[in-house]
């Protein structure tokens, strides 16, 4: 059984935005793997989250006969920095590893329309991924990151790169900045990037499932 989350913040008024792209990619891959009267979300308030659940079908090398592998594909409805609690109240009850846990979301420190699928390590700064750690007690899980592009001087300020006492000063506005960026929309100059990558990660979490990860991250991350 896997659990697939994609994160982003509940409402309309966030729905377009760079900080939706983990929700944005889940509707695109239930839409291209599933039945049009099968891609309902419904949701759940125990578990505070969209929730939707398919059978994944794949064929075994050489004998050819089909498996069928459980998905629980889930959007919380708890904003950004808490959605650690929807994750570990879904995963608990169903009884999921942190290693059979997929989190898919925008990640600022890769330009748009690249991304990278890796397992473990740190947050990078990521609210989402740090609520998730905090909650599950681990970083061991698996991470597909869709990069939503930023410039230079935001990235040296969020992750502490700039070490001078007149930058240090500035770090508070440039988180700033940060903040407007992942909430802001794409631009009409960006939305044909912003579409590919959708896709991408929706034929990437495809043959994650179909082919494993390996496979996956050999196809889909950007060297």
């Amino acid at each position: 059984m896997k659990l697939i989350v994609g994160l982003g913040n509940p409402g309309e008024k966030y729905e377009k935005t760079r900080h939706n792209l983990g929700f944005l990619v889940l509707d695109k891959f239930l839409k291209d793997t599933s039945q049009v009267q099968k891609t309902v979300w419904q949701e759940s308030k125990k578990f505070k989250c969209d929730i939707s659940q398919i059978e994944w079908q794949r064929r075994s090398a050489g004998s050819g006969q089909a498996n069928f592998d459980k998905v629980i594909l889930v959007k919380p409805r708890t904003y950004m920095n808490s959605s650690g609690l929807c994750v570990e109240i879904v995963s608990s009850f169903y009884k999921i590893e942190p290693s059979d846990i997929w989190i898919i979301h925008d990640e600022i420190d890769l330009p748009l329309g690249s991304m990278k699928i890796k397992f473990g390590g740190g947050s990078a700064g990521h609210k989402g991924i740090i609520s998730i750690m905090n909650s599950l007690g681990t970083e061991k899980f698996w991470r597909f990151r869709l990069g939503i592009g930023q410039s230079k001087k935001i990235q040296n300020s969020e992750f502490g790169i700039e070490n001078s006492d007149r930058k240090r000063k500035s770090k508070s506005h440039e988180l700033r900045k940060v903040d407007e960026l992942v909430l802001s929309v794409f631009s009409r100059g960006e939305a044909g990037k912003a579409r590919e990558v959708i896709k991408k990660g929706s034929k990437s979490i495809q043959e994650a499932l179909e082919n494993g990860m390996e496979k996956a991250m050999n196809r889909f991350n950007t060297k």
